[in-house]
């Protein structure tokens, strides 16, 4: 469960505020519906889950339904798009750190020094072992909720029916709703995390499900409340010039010392994300790998069974990012491969909506090999057409240009799949 609160709530969910200020009410409507959409997806996966636990995740259940070359194409591109993100939110977590340690700031190149040790110190944890990475995953996540739980409280107790005049000036809109659910998924990306290292969870067919509904359900609770009190708490003029909109909170009811704090929190959020993704971007071309649907050095793990290459390599490629992004000239390609990342996230989203729906209607998801429960096919049907209705409607949000290169991203995969595939 820490996993999929961990690696949803990031660094980003502090910044939120700001950019959903602009949309005003339809930021709450957007909430609402990003909400129903993450369980409706978190109950496919963990219907998935439950009745196949199997290394992979998302790529072992599209390839149950769809074969191995879809089921590829899906996990190289959400593959790339784990460390795409891992840059953005390892770069994310130092700046936090700037108010507290001027110097990162200051010193030409320590912000990029400090990123990269980071980075690598987590890469060596996940490493040392599965039990060392739940162990710094765990501690981070309880840090990191504390703050987002003394803002949720503050708005329960302080927030009067009068605050939401304020955001009533901008009208409701469809296109404006539209772009606010975009903006709140980011948010919410990585419900599907506990899937991945299936293999080494005890009991996975009850504990993976439990934890993806569980961690589903608590994120997007703590991020709806703490991301609304800020929208009805700060002053819109301040919002919309703030690049610490939970600090300025803080600050503005608690004092500068817990504004200091609350950055510090922020920056141990970003942190424990930063070491949940770097477990999968190991994780995943492992099991692929193990498939034979991706080069087999990728295979080779430690002695403590942890993907040793996968994670290397995958860590390199992040370095690589994070070092062209403190290159002015390469910003925007940085940003725009951001956008990308997230594409690949939403196409496994309703891949794997669909997957469900076809291993209900061939019956393999009743006949599973670990004689999982009965669930009932209609209701299951509707779950599985509404997420992937809902994950279509997300992907629509992202913009013509980001799906246009994401599918070109996606086609990149084609000529390794078949290159790896004709080796014996």
């Amino acid at each position: 469960m820490a996993l999929v609160v961990g690696n949803s709530i990031g660094s980003g969910v502090f910044l939120l505020p700001a950019s959903l200020a602009p949309y005003g009410l339809n930021s709450v409507l957007a909430w609402a519906f990003t909400a129903c959409g993450a369980i409706l997806l978190a109950i496919v996966f963990a219907r998935l889950s439950r009745a196949y636990p199997a290394a992979g995740g998302p790529y072992a259940y599209v390839h149950l339904a769809f074969g191995p070359f879809t089921a590829f194409i899906v996990a190289w591109g959400y593959w790339i798009s784990i460390w795409v993100g891992n840059a953005a939110i390892a770069t994310g977590a130092v700046s936090y750190l700037s108010p507290l340690l001027p110097w990162i700031a200051d010193v030409p190149g320590a912000s990029g020094a400090v990123t990269l040790f980071f980075l690598w110190l987590l890469t060596f944890v996940n490493w040392y072992g599965i039990q060392a990475s739940g162990w710094v995953q765990s501690v981070t996540t309880v840090l990191k909720v504390l703050p987002l739980l003394a803002v949720a409280g503050l708005g329960v107790f302080t927030v009067r029916s009068g605050k939401f005049a304020a955001l009533a000036g901008i009208p409701l809109s469809v296109s404006g709703t539209t772009a606010a659910a975009t903006l709140t998924l980011w948010a919410l990306l990585g419900l599907e995390s506990a899937t991945i290292p299936a293999d080494k969870v005890h009991d996975p067919s009850r504990t993976i499900p439990a934890a993806t509904l569980l961690g589903a359900v608590i994120t997007a609770l703590i991020c709806i409340l703490a991301c609304t009190t800020v929208l009805l708490l700060v002053p819109p003029q301040t919002l919309a010039q703030s690049n610490a909109p939970f600090v300025d909170l803080a600050t503005q009811y608690w004092g500068s010392t817990a504004g200091k704090l609350l950055a510090l929190f922020a920056a141990i959020s970003g942190f424990g994300a930063l070491n949940g993704w770097i477990l999968l971007q190991g994780e995943l071309p492992n099991a692929m790998a193990k498939s034979g649907v991706f080069p087999q050095i990728f295979a080779r793990e430690s002695p403590r069974r942890t993907p040793t290459f996968a994670l290397f390599f995958s860590s390199g490629l992040v370095t690589v990012l994070i070092l062209m992004n403190y290159q002015r000239s390469m910003v925007s390609i940085f940003t725009f491969m951001i956008l990308l990342s997230t594409t690949a996230c939403l196409v496994l989203y309703v891949l794997c909506s669909l997957a469900l729906l076809r291993l209900q209607w061939t019956g393999q998801l009743q006949r599973s090999p670990l004689g999982a429960p009965r669930t009932g096919t209609v209701p299951l049907a509707i779950v599985g057409v509404i997420a992937a209705a809902y994950s279509l409607w997300a992907l629509v949000g992202a913009g013509a240009e980001a799906v246009g290169w994401g599918a070109v991203l996606l086609l990149l995969g084609v000529p390794l799949y078949y290159l790896v595939r004709k080796k014996p």
